[in-house]
């Protein structure tokens, strides 16, 4: 399973990174623009298509929260594996495969008029804001305790799982696919989690392997849902 994913990780890094050559444009460059033209792209949808019902205006305020947030975690602790330059092929491979496909989910949901009961807006708003908190929550301590030491995390968000920010990123965008009420929506996430979180988190693993205190970190949390014990 390990060899698998890690072989997975090498075919999707020369994708993403270095496929066909030629000018290159930031990573980040190509996520921040998909993020943050989300609440564009849903409120153009609802103007287009004259659906500003509560169902389209919680999924808009959810999704393109999401992106706001992004964006301003860019500004204050980015993510340095964002900052590396690609092929421009490699933009579109990107687009294609990962950033496009996720406005899948505010297109169906605001153009076949999906309706939602409140009971599951609410569900839906709670999931994502806990998702939210984890995500941004472990990427800044990771940020700056990085910056200011490098070594293992073991304490705070990472305290009982070793992946807190995969987890949180997973909880929202499965908050946005519950909203859309549509299987294609869970099919976009399952391909991006197996394809590309699940080769990354075993990566991170195989690297944090030659810290002394690796194997009683393992013992202690959880791959990617908490060790409350």
């Amino acid at each position: 399973m390990t060899s698998l994913a890690l072989s997975l990780a090498k075919v999707t890094d020369y994708l993403s990174t270095d496929f066909i050559g030629g000018p290159r444009v930031r990573l980040s460059t190509v996520i921040n623009l998909q993020k943050g033209g989300t609440i564009l792209f849903c409120l153009w949808l609802m103007q287009s298509h004259s659906n500003w019902s509560p169902t389209a205006t919680t999924y808009a305020a959810l999704h393109g929260s999401y992106g706001i947030c992004w964006l301003l975690k860019e500004c204050f602790f980015p993510d340095p594996k964002w900052s590396i330059k690609i092929t421009l092929p490699s933009a579109l491979v990107a687009i294609a495969c990962v950033l496009g496909p996720y406005w899948y989910m505010p297109y169906t949901t605001i153009v076949n008029r999906v309706e939602c009961s409140p009971q599951k807006l609410l569900g839906a708003s709670l999931i994502y804001v806990v998702g939210l908190f984890l995500m941004i929550g472990s990427d800044c301590q990771k940020y700056f305790v990085l910056r200011a030491k490098k070594g293992l995390i073991t304490d705070g968000f990472f305290a009982r799982i070793r992946h807190p920010n995969y987890l949180g990123e997973m909880i929202l965008y499965g908050a946005f696919a519950y909203v859309s009420s549509d299987v294609v929506s869970w099919g976009i996430l399952g391909l991006v989690w197996s394809c590309v979180f699940l080769p990354n988190m075993i990566r991170k693993e195989e690297s944090m392997k030659r810290y002394d205190s690796w194997k009683a970190y393992v013992a202690a949390s959880g791959f990617l849902w908490p060790k409350f014990w």
